[in-house]
C-alpha cells in the first residue's frame, strides 16, 4: 500500500476519538495463543500506543452506541464480548494485517458519536484501509454511509435485515429508521439500496411499492435461502454491508432484542459476508444488535465474530478482478433480444469465474455513474438474456442511470 506518509502521521490525530481495549475485560489479561487474532491483531491496549496503520488492510472498530436502539438495550456491550471470541479464532491460510483501534468514546450525545464515526471511516477510506465496525445499534449504519462524502460521489448499500428500516417521517430517529435518514439526507450519495433477506410480515406492503419505487433491490429470505449463491453478485455490487443480527433466526442467535423464530442460518450469514470480503469494491462492514445481556452462553456474541472472521478469509481471497486490470483476463459476450436497439454485453472473469453485464448511460453523466455501469450478475442473468429475456439487474440500473 503506498502512501504518503503524512497522510498516516496526520491520522494520528484520531486516536483521540477512541478509548483502549481493556485486555483484563477480554481474556483476563492472559495472552492469546501463537497465530490467533489475539495474538497477531495490533490492538489499542494503551495510552500514547496506538496502532500502527501504515501496512494494516483492515481496522476493528467498537462503537457502544445504543441510545437509539429499539427494544434492544444492551448492544452497548457487544464489541468487548465479540472480541473475546474473534481474538481465540487462528488466522486463516493468509497473513492478516489488522489493527484494532479500541472503541470510540461515546459522545456527549448520540450526534457527537455519529460524527466520530463518520470521521474515522472517513479517514481509513482515504488510506484505503476497511473499517469493520462492531455496534452498537443499526442506526450507526448513517454514520457509516457519512463517511463516503467527499470520497465517492455515489454509493450503493446492501443491508442484511428483516425488515427495510425506513421508519415514518412523523417519528424519531432510531435503529429502525436509519434508511429512510439516508434516503432523505442531503447532499444524498445513495446510488443503490438492496435488502437481502426480508420477511414480509415484518414490512409495510406500502414499503415495498416505495422500493420499487426508487428501483431499489429487496430479496426475500426464502428467495436468498433457496439460492445463496445469487446473493452473491448483490453483495458484490456494494461499498457498505450493514448487517442486523436480528435477520439471523433466534435459534442460532438469541443475544438480540428483536430475534425471531425465522430468519438465516448462522452458516448462511457466514457465507454472505465472506461474499463481501471477496468484492474488490466492499469498502467497509458494521456488524450491529448483538446484545451480550440477553445472550445464553455467549452464542450470539461467537456468531458475530466468526462472521468477522469469514470476512478476513474472504477479504485475503479477493481476486482483484473488478475494475477490469488487463482485458485479455475476460471472455465477452454479446447477447441480441428481439425488440430491444441495444445489445447486452456480458463478461465473465477467467481468474474468479464470475459475471458483470454492461449497462449504458448517458455521456454527459460519466464522472457520477462510471462506477457503476458494470453490473456484478451471475450466469442467470447470462441464460435469462440468452433466452430473450431481459434480466431485471439490467432493467433496475438502467433506469438509475438514466
Amino acid at each position: 500500500m503506498l502512501l504518503h506518509f503524512a497522510t498516516f502521521a496526520s491520522m494520528t490525530e484520531f486516536s483521540d476519538y477512541f478509548e483502549p481495549v481493556n485486555p483484563i475485560a477480554i481474556n483476563g489479561g492472559q495472552p492469546f495463543s501463537k497465530s490467533t487474532f489475539g495474538d497477531i491483531i495490533d490492538v489499542y491496549k494503551e495510552k500514547d500506543f496506538f496502532p500502527v496503520l501504515e501496512e494494516a488492510h483492515i481496522a476493528i472498530i467498537g462503537v457502544g452506541e445504543e441510545r437509539k436502539a429499539q427494544d434492544n438495550e444492551g448492544c452497548m456491550h457487544a464489541p468487548d464480548a465479540v472480541r473475546e471470541h474473534l481474538y481465540r479464532l487462528f488466522q486463516g491460510n493468509y497473513k492478516a494485517r489488522i489493527v484494532d483501534l479500541g472503541n470510540i468514546v461515546p459522545g456527549h450525545n448520540v450526534e457527537d458519536t455519529y460524527f466520530a464515526l463518520k470521521e474515522v471511516v472517513n479517514r481509513l477510506l482515504r488510506v484505503q484501509i476497511i473499517p469493520v465496525i462492531i455496534g452498537g445499534s443499526q442506526d450507526l449504519t448513517f454514520a457509516q454511509y457519512l463517511g463516503y462524502e467527499e470520497v465517492h460521489s455515489t454509493i450503493n448499500i446492501v443491508s442484511v435485515d428483516n425488515s427495510f428500516d425506513l421508519g415514518d417521517a412523523d417519528s424519531p430517529f432510531n435503529s429502525k429508521s436509519w434508511l429512510g435518514k439516508i434516503i432523505l439526507h442531503q447532499p444524498n450519495h445513495l446510488f443503490n439500496f438492496s435488502n437481502i433477506g426480508y420477511q414480509t410480515y415484518f414490512v409495510d406492503p406500502k414499503s415495498i411499492d416505495l422500493m420499487t419505487k426508487l428501483n431499489f433491490d429487496t430479496y426475500r429470505l426464502g428467495f436468498v435461502q433457496k439460492s445463496l449463491e445469487e446473493a452473491e453478485p448483490i453483495v458484490r455490487n456494494a461499498d457498505v454491508l450493514t448487517f442486523d443480527v436480528s435477520s439471523i433466526r433466534q435459534s442460532d442467535a438469541s443475544g438480540n432484542g428483536n430475534a425471531t423464530p425465522n430468519g438465516f442460518y448462522g452458516e448462511e450469514a457466514c457465507q454472505i459476508v465472506r461474499y463481501a470480503g471477496m468484492s474488490d469494491k466492499l469498502s467497509s462492514i458494521g456488524f450491529y444488535e448483538t446484545n451480550p445481556a440477553i445472550d445464553k452462553r455467549g452464542t450470539t456474541s461467537h456468531l458475530t465474530a466468526q462472521m468477522i472472521w469469514y470476512f478476513v478469509e474472504g477479504f485475503y481471497s479477493r481476486k482483484k478482478d473488478f475494475p477490469f486490470k488487463n482485458i485479455s483476463d475476460y471472455s465477452k459476450y454479446r447477447v441480441s433480444i428481439k425488440g430491444h436497439k441495444t445489445e447486452l454485453v456480458f463478461y465473465k472473469s477467467h481468474i474468479s469465474e464470475r459475471w458483470w453485464m454492461e449497462v449504458p448511460y448517458p455521456s454527459d453523466k460519466r464522472l457520477k455513474y462510471e462506477r457503476h455501469h458494470l453490473v456484478p450478475c451471475s450466469y442467470k442473468d447470462y441464460e435469462t438474456a440468452c433466452k430473450e429475456e431481459m434480466p431485471d439487474r439490467w432493467w433496475q440500473t438502467y433506469q438509475k442511470l438514466s
